[in-house]
């Protein structure tokens, strides 16, 4: 990274932070950005220009910083040593216990991603997430295994999200039992799919 993606880094996260402080109360959208530039130290026009589709930027920021807090907390972990299906849980609830720290914002995003204007970009992120889970479970398929996989977690982070906003348990026992049983459907259909595809093939 070169300094000036460094520098320019430094200051999305100067506001990210800052905006965190306040999107679990008042959303995405309640965010006035030119005043959250004011409050970081900045010049009005500093968010807008390191996030130029303004809170929509910001939203994804976040799921980036999730992203990457997940892959962090993974770093002693060798996947090597897990079942594939143990690959991938084990990723989600990572990414589970970093948004944990203030599920307020987590839930806000999903309301905010839910908008139908923003349902195209919400679904690049989600993809973008599964993608990543996947290259760390060790993925390398290049063929429509590749897209299927991807889709098939997004299907099931989706509908875990809603388990996980309402998971009152400190250690996240539902969301992960949940998780897991979603999985193993999911794994059940991909090998099913895949079956079906080579017996056409033939």
């Amino acid at each position: 990274m070169t300094r000036e993606n460094k520098s320019l880094e430094a200051v999305k996260n100067k506001l990210m932070a800052q905006a965190l402080k306040s999107v679990g109360r008042v959303g995405w959208n309640g965010l006035d950005i030119q005043k959250l530039s004011t409050e970081t130290g900045y010049p009005p026009e500093m968010a807008e220009a390191v996030f130029p589709a303004g809170v929509a930027d910001m939203a994804d920021y976040y799921s980036r910083k999730l992203d990457a807090e997940m892959l962090e907390s993974l770093e002693d972990v060798d996947p090597k040593d897990l079942k594939t299906r143990e690959r991938v849980a084990t990723a989600v609830m990572a990414r589970y216990r970093a948004a944990a720290e203030d599920k307020d914002i987590f839930r806000q995003t999903l309301a905010f991603w839910s908008s139908p204007n923003r349902l195209p970009r919400g679904g690049k992120i989600l993809w973008r997430t599964a993608d990543i889970i996947w290259q760390w479970a060790g993925d390398t398929a290049t063929d429509y295994n590749h897209y299927t996989k991807r889709a098939l977690l997004g299907g099931v982070i989706t509908s875990t999200n809603l388990v996980f906003i309402n998971d009152t348990g400190g250690t996240l026992t539902d969301t992960e039992d949940f998780l897991k049983r979603r999985i193993e459907n999911v794994l059940k259909i991909g090998s099913l799919a895949g079956s079906i595809i080579s017996k056409v093939k033939r």
